[in-house]
């Protein structure tokens, strides 16, 4: 991959902070966009280390035309680009009753209107080099959880998305790979509904069951490079969504039975 460029969006943390340094590995040049500037130019000194050229580029994908800039700058410097990750995103948590519209209305501008913006973006430039969108779902896209249904209408909107573009895409030469992950190691099981970030609470999420970024990063790099549909990462993510797609009555039961713990809440 030394001759490709890749744009990661949300690339401070996370699942984006390892695809970072798993594309500059293979040799591949990097353009880091997210909020948080100064994470991304800790990282951007790490990976320069290594001999990879790093661009930062500060990006909200929820304000209209960051990401043109972003594209802009990485076309000014690097000449194309091959690779885009949509990869930023957030979970809102709580029952329907207790998220309030605005909630819900943030949680779809970036998990939604943030892919789309990324899309819009580098939609010419990723038609001048033929190259590869990824974009990261969730295998919560698959089966929406009582306390999580915010987040999941975001996924299942991003799931249709990926699976649209797709066929309207094939003929410019463009890839779309859908990616659902289960349980990764992140930063987002511990950011609350206002954004901010509580780093020593406690992960929800089974001990067990949650896959480190790296290994979810070599997952994600090979099947975005193989110009996959889509990639289910975790084993259990993977059960979720065979259940989801060949047992849905079953899903549905065993949701349905812990109905009464969510009433009125």
């Amino acid at each position: 991959m030394k001759d490709q460029v890749v744009l990661i969006t949300g690339a401070s943390a996370g699942i984006g902070a390892a695809l970072a340094r798993e594309y500059a590995r293979r040799g591949a040049s990097v353009v880091l966009t997210a909020r948080r500037t100064d994470k991304l130019e800790a990282l951007a000194a790490e990976l320069r280390q290594s001999g990879t050229r790093a661009l930062v580029v500060a990006a909200d994908v929820t304000r209209d035309g960051d990401l043109e800039q972003a594209v802009a700058r990485t076309l000014a410097e690097f000449g194309r680009l091959d690779v885009v990750l949509a990869n930023a995103g957030f979970g809102i948590n709580g029952t329907l009753a207790k998220v309030s519209l605005d909630d819900v209305r943030r949680q779809l501008e970036t998990n939604v209107f943030g892919v789309l913006r990324t899309f819009y973006a580098t939609k010419d430039a990723l038609t001048q080099s033929r190259g590869c969108l990824g974009i990261l779902g969730s295998v919560a896209g698959y089966i929406s959880v009582p306390g999580t249904v915010a987040y999941s209408m975001s996924k299942y909107a991003v799931r249709a998305l990926a699976e649209g573009l797709r066929a309207e895409l094939r003929g410019l030469g463009i890839s779309v790979t859908h990616i659902a992950p289960g349980f990764i190691e992140s930063e987002i099981r511990h950011i609350d509904n206002a954004g901010q970030l509580h780093p020593h609470s406690k992960d929800p999420a089974p001990k067990m069951l949650v896959m480190p970024a790296p290994k979810a990063a070599r997952q994600i790099v090979s099947a975005v490079a193989a110009r996959r549909r889509e990639l289910v990462v975790t084993g259990h993510g993977k059960v979720a969504v065979w259940l989801a797609r060949h047992m849905s009555w079953l899903v549905s039961t065993v949701l349905g039975s812990s109905g009464k713990k969510w009433e009125g809440n």
